[in-house]
Parts: structure tokens; sequence; C-alpha cells
């Protein structure tokens, strides 16, 4: 790893256990986050660069969280693990000790759709929703995961990886503006995927785009096939 990171887990660390309803990765306890930061280290005034080796979607979650809990010092490494070690950045197997402090969440809840919003959303176009899953997924051709395939009626895709080069890097703001150019700023957007993790990178993607009124679907499909009364989509319609 990078000299001095800490480790979290996305099973243990940034998510909770699985229920009947909430997806295959729901919100973590958030007393149990918060001690968990604290006992890294991090307060409310630390500068956090979160990293993975899976093309930011793990980084990209922890950063979304950290966000809901008010911290605003929190950034994506650009590469990521594999692009560190391409440009022959030291690495390391040292854990390291760090003393604990105290983080105080601010929670934002503006940053979070619940399974009621999205309803309202396909019911009333009260939001643009944004389906960040491969193609196929979202066609409903195949689900490799998930026990039912299609997608959220009305919701556009937009895969996430798209937000990135062909070499790995982030797109510039000016290119992710032009990803998302077909919806006005002004909209409120709901971006959802299978569980609520590669979601997050489009949330990253659309604020750097300059978009201000963001929610992640943290239940995601998962969590809305899970009510056998809600609609599915197939196909382009």
């Amino acid at each position: 790893h990078i000299p001095r990171a800490l480790y979290f887990d996305l099973e243990k660390d940034l998510s909770g256990p699985v229920q009947t309803h909430g997806g295959r990765h729901p919100l973590p306890d958030f007393a149990e986050l918060v001690a968990k930061l604290s006992a890294a280290g991090i307060d409310q005034y630390t500068t956090v660069v979160a990293y993975d080796d899976q093309d930011g979607a793990m980084a990209a979650r922890f950063w979304w969280l950290l966000r809901y809990l008010g911290h605003s010092h929190v950034y994506v490494l650009d590469g990521g693990y594999t692009k560190w070690k391409e440009a022959g950045y030291p690495t390391t197997e040292e854990v390291v000790t760090v003393e604990e402090c105290t983080f105080v969440p601010v929670y934002q809840p503006s940053l979070l759709a619940t399974v009621e919003d999205v309803r309202q959303a396909v019911e009333q176009a009260t939001a643009v929703l944004i389906d960040s899953r491969e193609r196929k997924r979202y066609l409903g051709i195949e689900e490799p995961i998930d026990r039912v395939a299609g997608h959220i009626p009305g919701a556009k895709n937009m895969f996430w990886k798209d937000s990135l080069t062909d070499a790995g890097y982030w797109k510039q703001p000016s290119e992710q503006e032009k990803r998302f150019a077909s919806i006005p700023k002004q909209e409120r957007i709901i971006v959802y995927c299978g569980s609520g993790v590669t979601a997050c990178p489009n949330v990253l993607a659309l604020s750097e785009a300059g978009y201000t009124n963001v929610q992640l679907y943290v239940g995601s499909w998962s969590d809305w096939i899970s009510y056998l009364e809600h609609p599915i989509a197939t196909g382009e319609n």
C-alpha cells in the first residue's frame, strides 16, 4: 500500500448488514463508522485522500460517506494505486499507528435519496434518474449479480466507467460536463447502480461537472427489486 495509508473495507466498514430491504451494500452504522474514523486519526480538519485498485469505485464510496458526514476535505486519488505503482512511487507493507482524535459528524441528508424519493421520481418525474451500470445490465439483457434484470423506469443509462479516460485517469471537468450535457444543471439528480457503490464515481463526476443537486440512492437496483410491487423496465423504454 501507499506509505502511511490506513485500510477501510467495503463490506466491514463502508456498508451495513444486508437485510430484506436496503440493497447489497446498505449504509453502515454511522456511530460505528465515526468511531473508526476517530480511531484512524481523522477529524473534520484532516485532509483525506481515498484510493483503491478498482478504478476509483471503492474510493468514491468512501468519499461520498465522508461528504455525507459533513467532511469537506476529502479527495479521490486520480489513477488510484495502479498509476501510483506505474509511476514508481514508494509502496510498503508497514501498517502505521496513528493518534486517535474525535470526528464530529455534521450530517448532510440532502445528499441521500430514499426509496420513497425514487418512487416519487418514477411516478411524478421529480428528479432525473441515472443508472450507472453497464448497458447490458441496464437493458436487462444480462444480470450477473441481482435476481432481476432491467432498470428503474425512466432512468438514463450513464456507465460509471465513462467517468475515466482510456488511460484510467478521471476525465477533466469540461469532459464530464459533456457527458452530462443532456441534463440541465438546475435539475435534481438521483444516481444509482447495483448496490450504491459504483454510482459514487458518477456522483463525483457530476460534482466535478458543476452539478449541485445530486443524490445517491444507496440501496440502488438491489433495493428497488426487493419491493415486489415496484415497476421494472427493460430495453430502451
